[in-house]
Protein backbone atom coordinates (compact mmCIF):
# COMPACT_ATOMS: atom_id res chain seq x y z
CA UNK A 1 0.00 0.00 0.00
CA UNK A 2 1.54 3.37 -1.01
CA UNK A 3 2.28 5.87 1.70
CA UNK A 4 -0.14 8.76 1.80
CA UNK A 5 0.56 12.32 2.74
CA UNK A 6 -0.73 13.16 6.21
CA UNK A 7 -3.75 15.42 6.34
CA UNK A 8 -3.62 18.59 8.33
CA UNK A 9 -6.41 20.78 9.68
CA UNK A 10 -6.48 24.47 8.88
CA UNK A 11 -7.98 26.45 11.73
CA UNK A 12 -10.10 29.56 11.41
CA UNK A 13 -9.81 32.44 13.82
CA UNK A 14 -13.26 31.68 15.24
CA UNK A 15 -12.33 28.02 15.84
CA UNK A 16 -9.09 29.10 17.50
CA UNK A 17 -10.89 31.55 19.78
CA UNK A 18 -13.31 28.77 20.73
CA UNK A 19 -10.36 26.51 21.65
CA UNK A 20 -8.99 29.31 23.84
CA UNK A 21 -12.39 29.82 25.51
CA UNK A 22 -12.67 26.07 26.16
CA UNK A 23 -9.26 26.02 27.86
CA UNK A 24 -7.66 23.75 25.27
CA UNK A 25 -4.23 25.21 25.99
CA UNK A 26 -2.33 24.95 29.27
CA UNK A 27 -1.78 28.11 31.31
CA UNK A 28 1.34 29.85 30.08
CA UNK A 29 1.41 27.87 26.83
CA UNK A 30 2.32 30.34 24.08
CA UNK A 31 0.28 29.48 20.99
CA UNK A 32 -0.94 31.76 18.21
CA UNK A 33 -2.82 31.30 14.95
CA UNK A 34 -0.96 32.27 11.78
CA UNK A 35 -2.36 31.52 8.34
CA UNK A 36 -4.58 28.73 9.69
CA UNK A 37 -1.73 26.99 11.54
CA UNK A 38 -1.29 26.84 15.31
CA UNK A 39 2.22 28.06 16.05
CA UNK A 40 4.09 27.42 19.29
CA UNK A 41 6.05 30.51 20.33
CA UNK A 42 9.59 30.43 21.64
CA UNK A 43 10.16 31.07 25.35
CA UNK A 44 11.39 34.58 26.13
CA UNK A 45 14.59 35.46 27.89
CA UNK A 46 15.19 38.59 29.93
CA UNK A 47 16.77 40.52 27.03
CA UNK A 48 13.76 39.72 24.83
CA UNK A 49 11.35 40.98 27.51
CA UNK A 50 13.47 44.08 28.11
CA UNK A 51 13.25 44.89 24.39
CA UNK A 52 9.46 44.48 24.46
CA UNK A 53 9.17 46.88 27.40
CA UNK A 54 11.52 49.38 25.71
CA UNK A 55 9.42 49.34 22.52
CA UNK A 56 6.21 49.73 24.50
CA UNK A 57 7.59 52.71 26.41
CA UNK A 58 8.99 54.43 23.32
CA UNK A 59 5.83 53.88 21.27
CA UNK A 60 3.52 55.17 24.02
CA UNK A 61 5.47 58.44 23.90
CA UNK A 62 5.56 58.53 20.09
CA UNK A 63 1.85 57.88 19.56
CA UNK A 64 0.36 59.54 22.68
CA UNK A 65 -3.41 60.05 23.00
CA UNK A 66 -5.74 58.38 20.55
CA UNK A 67 -3.65 55.24 20.19
CA UNK A 68 -3.68 51.94 22.05
CA UNK A 69 -0.21 50.45 22.62
CA UNK A 70 -0.37 46.91 24.00
CA UNK A 71 2.10 44.09 24.45
CA UNK A 72 1.74 40.42 23.62
CA UNK A 73 -1.96 40.73 22.94
CA UNK A 74 -3.98 39.17 20.12
CA UNK A 75 -4.70 40.91 16.83
CA UNK A 76 -7.54 39.65 14.62
CA UNK A 77 -5.77 40.02 11.28
CA UNK A 78 -8.09 37.93 9.10
CA UNK A 79 -10.16 34.73 9.17
CA UNK A 80 -7.00 32.58 9.49
CA UNK A 81 -4.70 34.64 11.68
CA UNK A 82 -4.75 35.81 15.27
CA UNK A 83 -1.12 36.32 16.23
CA UNK A 84 0.12 37.93 19.43
CA UNK A 85 2.81 40.39 18.34
CA UNK A 86 5.25 41.62 20.95
CA UNK A 87 3.87 45.17 20.58
CA UNK A 88 0.71 46.38 18.83
CA UNK A 89 -0.21 49.98 18.03
CA UNK A 90 -3.88 50.39 17.09
CA UNK A 91 -6.16 53.42 16.82
CA UNK A 92 -8.36 54.31 19.79
CA UNK A 93 -8.05 53.19 23.40
CA UNK A 94 -8.29 49.89 25.25
CA UNK A 95 -11.99 50.63 25.81
CA UNK A 96 -12.58 50.28 22.07
CA UNK A 97 -11.39 46.67 22.19
CA UNK A 98 -13.41 45.29 25.09
CA UNK A 99 -15.54 43.12 22.75
CA UNK A 100 -13.04 42.29 20.00
CA UNK A 101 -9.32 42.37 19.33
CA UNK A 102 -7.89 45.09 17.07
CA UNK A 103 -8.29 44.31 13.37
CA UNK A 104 -6.46 47.24 11.77
CA UNK A 105 -3.19 47.90 13.61
CA UNK A 106 -1.07 50.80 12.40
CA UNK A 107 2.18 49.18 13.54
CA UNK A 108 3.26 45.74 14.74
CA UNK A 109 6.59 45.04 16.43
CA UNK A 110 8.31 41.70 17.00
CA UNK A 111 11.50 41.21 18.96
CA UNK A 112 13.65 38.77 17.00
CA UNK A 113 16.28 36.50 18.47
CA UNK A 114 15.62 32.75 18.20
CA UNK A 115 12.46 33.62 16.21
CA UNK A 116 14.19 36.04 13.81
CA UNK A 117 13.81 34.02 10.59
CA UNK A 118 10.17 33.19 11.31
CA UNK A 119 9.49 36.84 12.19
CA UNK A 120 10.94 37.92 8.84
CA UNK A 121 9.41 35.28 6.60
CA UNK A 122 6.18 33.93 8.10
CA UNK A 123 4.98 36.75 10.30
CA UNK A 124 6.12 39.34 7.78
CA UNK A 125 4.10 37.63 5.06
CA UNK A 126 1.00 37.28 7.27
CA UNK A 127 1.21 40.93 8.36
CA UNK A 128 1.66 42.09 4.75
CA UNK A 129 -1.31 39.96 3.63
CA UNK A 130 -3.42 41.69 6.31
CA UNK A 131 -2.29 45.06 4.90
CA UNK A 132 -0.58 46.14 8.12
CA UNK A 133 1.16 49.26 6.76
CA UNK A 134 4.24 49.03 8.95
CA UNK A 135 6.07 46.24 10.77
CA UNK A 136 9.26 46.52 12.82
CA UNK A 137 11.60 43.78 13.96
CA UNK A 138 13.85 44.66 16.88
CA UNK A 139 16.65 42.37 15.74
CA UNK A 140 18.63 41.37 18.84
CA UNK A 141 20.96 39.13 16.81
CA UNK A 142 22.41 41.94 14.66
CA UNK A 143 21.56 44.82 17.03
CA UNK A 144 19.48 46.69 14.45
CA UNK A 145 15.84 47.57 13.85
CA UNK A 146 14.34 46.32 10.59
CA UNK A 147 11.53 48.50 9.23
CA UNK A 148 9.09 46.83 6.80
CA UNK A 149 6.63 48.95 4.81
CA UNK A 150 4.43 48.84 1.70
CA UNK A 151 2.75 45.40 1.48
CA UNK A 152 2.85 43.87 -2.01
CA UNK A 153 1.56 40.63 -3.50
CA UNK A 154 4.21 37.95 -4.01
CA UNK A 155 3.22 34.40 -4.92
CA UNK A 156 6.54 33.14 -3.58
CA UNK A 157 5.88 34.41 -0.03
CA UNK A 158 4.36 31.98 2.49
CA UNK A 159 0.99 33.80 2.57
CA UNK A 160 1.19 35.38 -0.88
CA UNK A 161 2.36 38.78 0.36
CA UNK A 162 5.53 40.48 1.55
CA UNK A 163 6.77 43.98 2.27
CA UNK A 164 8.18 45.92 -0.66
CA UNK A 165 10.40 48.17 1.44
CA UNK A 166 12.85 46.90 4.06
CA UNK A 167 15.31 49.21 5.82
CA UNK A 168 17.82 48.18 8.50
CA UNK A 169 18.56 50.96 10.98
CA UNK A 170 21.44 51.06 13.44
CA UNK A 171 21.91 52.89 16.75
CA UNK A 172 22.33 56.60 16.06
CA UNK A 173 19.53 56.61 13.47
CA UNK A 174 15.89 57.67 13.88
CA UNK A 175 12.54 56.18 12.78
CA UNK A 176 9.31 58.10 12.20
CA UNK A 177 6.30 55.75 12.29
CA UNK A 178 4.00 56.14 9.30
CA UNK A 179 0.99 56.77 11.56
CA UNK A 180 2.89 59.29 13.73
CA UNK A 181 5.19 61.06 11.26
CA UNK A 182 5.95 63.88 13.69
CA UNK A 183 7.54 61.43 16.15
CA UNK A 184 11.24 60.64 16.09
CA UNK A 185 12.11 57.28 17.64
CA UNK A 186 15.77 56.68 18.37
CA UNK A 187 16.84 53.19 17.26
CA UNK A 188 19.08 53.02 20.35
CA UNK A 189 15.96 53.36 22.53
CA UNK A 190 14.69 50.04 21.16
CA UNK A 191 17.85 47.97 21.70
CA UNK A 192 18.72 46.57 25.15
CA UNK A 193 22.44 46.53 24.20
CA UNK A 194 22.32 50.34 24.14
CA UNK A 195 21.14 50.70 27.75
CA UNK A 196 23.68 52.35 30.06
Amino acid sequence: MPASNPRTKRWTRLEYERLVDLGAFRAGEQVELLGGDLMVCEPQGTTHMTAIRMAEEVLRRAFAAGWEVRTQAPVALDDESEPEPDVVVAPGSFRDYRHAHPTRPALLVEVGDASLESDRVHKGSAYARAQVPEYWIVNLVDDVVEVYRHPIADSGAPFGWRYGSIVRLVPGELISPLAAPQARVRVADLLPSQLP
